[in-house]
């Protein structure tokens, strides 16, 4: 199977061409697997990235080919196994769709958790160590670093006043984390694919939905939606990781160069989120500072102290303590020295 997967892997990419001139880097050809492939991260600054800035900063001596990882007829989850397989060299994936694979992915990005951008990118960066043992040990994997998609917000056709709202309401939702906050906050949680949300809200099949702010502007979820809760409730972090021994066989000095060029895409790539979640505001409610989306005329509802209690309790009572249920004691232990020391929350075995 292995042998199979390797073979259709490989045959996804075409072969890269190696200048010939000799540079300071060994001579090294990456193969890629990007993130979602029709989302601005993975356009706007995972293909740059690889295909330009690393030949460059390289002199020429690293050349790159990347897919995003739907392109090549994966969905995500398996990423992680195929990377620890071999099968993967370098890839990339959403780190909530690993919650199978171990439920310590599900940690860092527990919905409701973390409210804004420089909540969730400490957060994020607190986890670094934890996780790098983690991968390393069972997935055989390295981790390089940890990008993000913008704030996943919550859009209705209806009015909303605040958190309390979502009682009584079917809610589109992505992933185990929010499908438990939802059932939490006495709404139902529907899982419906990206592309059936504005027909199931125009049809009101459900009555809200989650996704990105920027990213339900362009897929026009402001023609079919009045309100907006301008509360993050999940982030979707990106993973970027690579097959332990493919990263043991890089020189020393590919190594070095590859890890410090990769903080830069997690920097770019996290400062982009912040931008795009605030122009998905911008833009849904139709003001001047819309630049990268489509004038819409919905209602932001700003998020009260009463919605930031009610997350908390939510959190604390139900949530949190859901997840720890699943999660191992060491797993637990982890999360309350980096996740919870930096949000003040505490998860019990």
């Amino acid at each position: 199977m292995k042998t199979l997967l390797s073979a259709l892997v490989m045959a996804c990419f075409a072969a890269g061409a190696v200048p010939a001139a000799a540079q300071a880097l060994p001579k090294t050809h990456l193969r890629v697997v990007g993130s979602i492939s029709n989302l601005p991260q993975y356009k706007d600054y995972e293909v740059p990235f690889w295909t330009k800035q690393i030949p460059e900063r390289s002199g020429g001596s690293i050349t790159t080919e990347v897919k995003g990882f739907n392109e090549m007829g994966l969905k995500g989850p398996e990423v992680l196994r195929l990377m620890g397989q071999g099968v993967v060299e370098i890839g990339a994936t959403v780190i909530s769709y690993l919650a199978a694979d171990d439920p310590a992915n599900e940690m860092v990005d527990l919905a409701g958790l973390l409210p804004d951008v420089n909540t969730a990118r400490r957060v994020t960066d607190a986890t670094k160590p934890m996780y790098t043992k983690l991968y390393r040990e069972k997935f055989n994997v390295e981790l390089l670093g940890f990008g993000t998609y913008p704030g996943q917000v919550l859009f209705c056709n209806g009015e909303i006043k605040g958190l309390a709202d979502v009682k009584g309401k079917k809610v589109r939702v992505a992933g185990r984390s929010l499908s438990e906050l939802i059932e939490a906050l006495g709404g139902t949680p529907v899982t419906l694919s990206f592309g059936e949300v504005v027909p199931a809200l125009q049809n009101k099949t459900v009555d809200c939905a989650i996704t990105g702010s920027l990213s339900g502007n362009l897929a026009k979820w402001h023609e079919v939606t009045t309100h907006l809760l301008v509360l993050p409730l999940s982030w979707n972090q990106i993973v970027y990781a690579v097959n332990g021994k493919t990263w043991a066989g890089y020189k020393p000095e590919v190594r070095a160069f590859l890890t410090k060029e990769i903080q830069r895409l997690e920097k770019d790539v996290w400062d982009a989120a912040d931008n795009f979640t605030e122009q998905g505001y911008e833009c849904n409610a139709g003001t001047d500072k819309c630049k990268l989306g489509q004038k819409g005329k919905m209602r932001l509802v700003q998020p009260s102290a009463a919605d930031r209690e009610l997350l908390k309790k939510v959190i604390n009572d139900i949530t949190l303590p859901k997840w720890a249920a699943r999660c191992s004691a060491q797993c637990v232990s982890d999360f309350n020295s980096t996740i919870g020391k930096a949000t003040g929350v505490v998860a019990k075995k």
